[in-house]
């Protein structure tokens, strides 16, 4: 688990306090005269004072049935324009409800059914555990329960890759998967691309193409795209992020592209997480799923009982013995769903879904008992601030008014960035002592190729000139042009990149030896912040 509240947390865990503060909280009671829509926006101008680096916000709040509030704060980027209602951000994983919804439609019209198997629709999807081929479902792709690691498989399509939709799923019987079917909770992108292939088997038109015309079209969501590669960088918010020294999500803020699909362009797994929008249309497609899927016209985009379906817990994510003073949002029992994370807060039912991308933190909430759901989108990868955004605003439109929740992840930020930056004092140490590796740099050198990813080159390759000419080692990704860049010795048989693009996390490699020479290696991340995505530890490379 990351040492700080990162895309991995806003995504796997549900809203929580920590230490109980003495000052009173910034949500108003119900009963106040202030209207809704002004103690959200106050909340977020607090917000964001306190987080003083984060360029952007933007909030859509609906109630009854209504936008009561969308409005942009803040700049695209640092010295740059400002936002607004329309201003495009990458939303990431809240595009899975969306897929879920689709699925939803096509079982309506009896083209698909949530517990039929997947080889009905896909018939060569396989899993590197064949027992598993004829029995893993339509609900099972959706519900993060078939047993792969946390993040299995991301390398495919995270950080951008040139591989097609084609090539990830021909891919996928090759990704390990580490735990028994349907006994845990792990997050999955890989089966969300699956899913959208159901989709396209089933209606005869590609994820985004069924998208466009039987979910966005009819929602009336003109400005909102399904895959990112079209969104007009003039329109969009940029991303902005912390890039060392030392180490990722340390250092000053910086924007980090000019374009949002410069960093994130996931067109292949668009089904996983390739929408971009505005508040004004992420509005409506939070009334429509308040509506339970009730169009303003009376007409129904999915019917109801899809609707209880999308929402009813298929595994557990998550239990505790419930709320106390110090913890005030934590959740009895935390579930996933169907595209949506399914939870109790403060004795009120929740449904929420949150997204990361490279730059980009964003989420949703829906409160069914308020008749109430808001989304906050961000242009950059401050976790504590969508942390209060997440809980502050939902005690907002609960009237709940006895933690503060900005001024508790302002602490909290201020301890996780300590650990970390100790964090990297303490990996840079163990370098400075680390023994030589065993043998020449020259016969770490080859093609190594890992099962499900493919090839990683090892090459030496000559730098400087004269006296200080010397030979080093350069490592490069086959298939992910930003990672590549020199390999250092570190300690003994392990060594760690230094990427050249310095928005990618590095990594170790430790080489197994066998009859004196490297055989097998493995991976891991560097940075015990790095996100989930970077699955290097899923990785399982043998010497070409």
């Amino acid at each position: 688990m990351s040492i700080r509240l990162t895309r991995r947390a806003a995504l796997v865990t549900s809203a929580a306090g920590a230490a109980a503060l003495p000052s009173r909280g910034w949500a108003q009671a119900a009963n106040d005269a202030a209207s809704l829509d002004d103690q959200v926006d106050a909340f977020v101008r607090r917000a964001m004072a306190a987080f003083p680096d984060q360029p952007a916000v933007s909030v859509a709040l609906v109630k009854d049935g209504q936008a009561v509030l969308t409005r942009g704060y803040g700049v695209r980027a640092i010295g740059g324009a400002p936002v607004d209602e329309h201003t495009l951000f990458a939303i990431a994983s809240n595009t899975k409800a969306v897929t879920c919804t689709a699925l939803a439609i096509l079982i309506d019209e009896g083209k698909v059914k949530w517990d039929a198997p997947v080889r009905a629709y896909l018939p060569g999807f396989s899993l590197s555990k064949p027992e598993l081929n004829d029995v893993v479902t339509v609900r099972d792709l959706v519900s993060h329960r078939i047993g792969f690691g946390l993040g299995a498989g991301d390398l495919l399509f995270w950080p951008n890759s040139d591989r097609t939709r084609a090539e990830i799923i021909a891919a996928i019987p090759h990704v390990p998967i580490e735990d028994s079917f349907r006994t845990s909770y792990h997050y999955c992108n890989l089966m969300f691309v699956a899913a959208g292939e159901v989709v396209a088997a089933a209606s005869g038109m590609p994820w985004e193409a069924f998208v466009q015309t039987r979910i966005l079209n009819p929602l009336g969501m003109t400005e909102t795209l399904p895959v990112m590669t079209a969104a007009d960088p003039t329109k969009s918010a940029l991303p902005h992020g912390r890039i060392g020294p030392p180490l990722r999500y340390q250092g000053p803020m910086q924007t980090i592209g000019r374009s949002i699909q410069e960093v994130w362009d996931w067109a292949a797994a668009g089904a996983a997480g390739g929408f971009v929008t505005t508040p004004v249309d992420w509005a409506k497609w939070i009334a429509v799923q308040l509506a339970r899927g009730r169009l303003p016209d009376g007409t129904r985009l999915y019917s109801e009982a899809r609707a209880n379906e999308m929402w009813r817990p298929n595994i557990l994510i998550s239990n505790s013995a419930g709320p106390t003073a110090e913890l005030p949002g934590r959740a009895i029992a935390s579930t996933y769903a169907t595209g949506w994370q399914v939870q109790d807060y403060r004795g009120e039912r929740m449904v929420t879904h949150g997204g990361g991308a490279p730059g980009f933190v964003s989420g949703t909430v829906l409160i069914p008992g308020r008749n109430a759901g808001f989304s906050y989108f961000t242009n950059a990868e401050e976790g504590m601030l969508t942390r209060a955004l997440r809980s502050g605003i939902t005690d907002i439109v609960m009237g709940k008014a006895d933690f503060d929740w900005v001024a508790d992840s302002v602490r909290l930020k201020t301890e996780g960035d300590a650990r970390s930056v100790a964090a990297a004092a303490e990996i840079d140490a163990k370098q400075a002592a680390g023994a030589p590796p065993s043998l020449p740099l020259d016969a770490y050198a080859g093609t190594w190729r890992d099962p499900w990813y493919g090839d990683i080159m090892i090459e030496q390759r000559a730098t400087g000139r004269g006296r200080n000419r010397r030979t080093a080692l350069w490592l490069s990704f086959s298939r992910t042009p930003a990672l590549k860049g020199p390999l250092e010795p570190y300690d003994g048989e392990t060594m760690r990149t230094r990427f050249s693009d310095r928005r990618e996390e590095d990594l170790f490699i430790t080489f197994a030896l066998e009859g004196g020479a490297p055989k097998t290696a493995t991976m891991k991340a560097v940075s015990p912040d790095a996100d989930f995505s970077y699955d290097y530890h899923d990785l399982r490379l043998t010497r070409v």
